[in-house]
């Protein structure tokens, strides 16, 4: 029988309760079709068999909210069992991710993805490899934090604005979000960052852009946990800036001096500052890094990703068509 239409449209002028609806919801979910079965099986009060389509059909998502609206069993132990039948290569850890992605639960698809992050690093896979890889990861962070808004918003009604919708959703997480959770949201970005940089540094270098690969040099040394250092300071000793850091350990005795007569005022406390300063000594305000350039952000405007929620300067991010670090489509 391949007449769905008229199926679901006798399924609608049926009465709840009536027996061939159970019928009409197997029909329906033997030929793939979720969302209909589930509704048949439901108005019959048949709650544990609409929950066993979705899981058949792979609708872990759906499985979930039935399981939480209508206290059935622990469907999370039953994922967590098909996610870790899954694991094994990255091939099948990425199918485990989407499978966590569908259902919901981002973080634990997170932590997949940034566990083969970490496993591709110490092979010394390819930097574009594993900045990608991290961007995945850090994505699956943000569809988490717009998950929680969207709930948030749906629980507070239309009357709530977008900040106290977005205050809710932090506070939630500060109590259901465990301690190694929470330190994997914080930092979400940073391995992305880390890779991106050190492809621009390189880049720059090769192009003769060499205060250009300086500045993005100096914010290198921020991921020695990530990178190797040798191949970050090494990057940097090119450099006259790194000099004068050595100077600062008392390593040269006669110490050479920066030449170079650029400076712009601290953002936060209007002092003058080396323009390639990642922060200020006076205010210690610290200065966001421009993802296209690398230079630290001094001026009061600039564009920011809706996605990665990471700033550039206006006059660079116009020749671009998409966000340098996200990939996301600039519009």
């Amino acid at each position: 029988m391949d007449d769905f239409y008229g199926l679901d449209t006798l399924s609608r002028q049926l009465p709840d309760g009536d027996p061939l609806l159970v019928s009409i919801g197997e029909i329906f979910g033997s030929s793939g079709l979720c969302e209909p079965a589930v509704d048949c099986f439901l108005r019959c009060d048949k709650v544990g068999e609409a929950l066993d389509v979705c899981i058949q059909l792979n609708q872990w998502d759906k499985a979930v909210s039935l399981s939480r609206t209508h206290n059935l069993k622990d469907v999370d132990d039953l994922l967590g069992k098909y996610a870790a039948e899954l694991t094994g290569s990255n091939e099948r850890s990425l199918a485990a991710v989407q499978l966590y992605r569908r259902a919901g639960r981002f973080l634990d698809a997170a932590r997949i993805v940034f566990e083969i992050a970490e496993e591709e690093r110490k092979k010394a896979a390819p930097c574009l490899r594993l900045k990608k890889i991290y961007v995945l990861g850090a994505l699956l962070i943000e569809e988490y934090h717009e998950y929680n808004r969207a709930n948030v918003a749906k629980e507070k009604g239309k009357n709530e604005t977008y900040a106290g919708v977005a205050l809710t959703g932090l506070l939630d997480e500060d109590v259901t979000v465990s301690l190694e959770d929470s330190r994997m949201i914080d930092k979400a970005w940073k391995g992305a960052q880390a890779y991106h940089f050190f492809m621009l540094a390189q880049k720059q270098l090769f192009d003769g852009n060499h205060d250009g690969a300086m500045k993005t040099s100096l914010y290198l040394t921020e991921f020695e946990d990530i990178l190797d250092p040798v191949e970050v300071y090494s990057l940097l000793g090119i450099y006259h800036p790194f000099y004068i850091y050595l100077c600062n350990l008392n390593l040269f005795r006669y110490p050479p001096t920066d030449t170079r007569p650029q400076h712009v005022h601290c953002t936060g406390c209007d002092k003058l500052i080396r323009d390639y300063a990642l922060f200020c000594s006076d205010c210690d305000t610290k200065f966001p890094i421009c993802i296209v350039t690398g230079k630290p952000m001094m001026d009061y405007q600039f564009w920011l990703c809706p996605v990665c929620k990471h700033k550039a300067y206006e006059q660079h991010i116009h020749n671009h068509k998409f966000c340098p670090l996200c990939h996301a489509q600039i519009v």
